[in-house]
């Protein structure tokens, strides 16, 4: 009956690495090339990220490069990153697009903080789902006499442990991308 446990153990890693992912797609005061590599972007009646098609550089203080291996992506690359909404003008020399990220305005930092403080309930709300499901498991189980009431106590501790360590983590992330933003 382990499995329970460990199964809700995998749950609860997979919920904080998908608040890990959905921290990187917000955009902070340090350009990274996270938000414009995953621009789904129509080429040859396929959509394909940003990064599938050319190379993306940084390059200091707030500039991205994406230069493209195909001339032809360039024209439905600028019109993607466009209508992406990230508020980026693209500047096109050539194969290369250059993206220019402007200073965030004191509004947008407290947009951008309210936002990932409500990724970060969603990956909570994810993990106590994952763990009252895991819980109705562990007390079917010992209903079922297939565990008995000690290890339906140990089992319950073990998934609790895990539930806190995983809040613990995506605390530890909120607070760290709220301070990137905020720089």
């Amino acid at each position: 009956m382990d499995d329970i446990v460990k199964n809700l153990e995998t749950q609860v890693k997979d919920a904080v690495l998908r608040v890990k992912q959905d921290f990187l797609g917000v955009r902070t005061n340090r350009p990274t090339t996270e938000p414009v590599s995953n621009i789904q972007v129509e080429y040859y009646g396929q959509m394909l990220p940003i990064r599938q098609l050319g190379s993306i550089a940084i390059i200091p203080p707030r500039e991205i490069a994406v230069t493209f291996w195909d001339k032809n992506a360039v024209g439905p690359a600028e019109k993607a990153i466009r209508e992406s909404n990230l508020g980026l003008s693209p500047s096109i020399d050539g194969t290369t697009i250059r993206l220019a990220f402007p200073s965030l305005t004191d509004e947008r930092r407290a947009e951008l903080v309210k936002l990932v403080k409500q990724q970060a309930e969603e990956g909570r709300i994810r993990i106590r789902s994952h763990r009252d499901e895991a819980m109705k498991r562990i007390n079917q189980a010992e209903g079922e006499k297939k565990i008995s009431e000690d290890q339906k106590f140990s089992q319950k501790d073990r998934a609790q442990k895990a539930v806190d360590a995983a809040n613990a983590e995506i605390e530890k992330l909120l607070v760290e991308k709220s301070k990137e933003i905020s720089e």
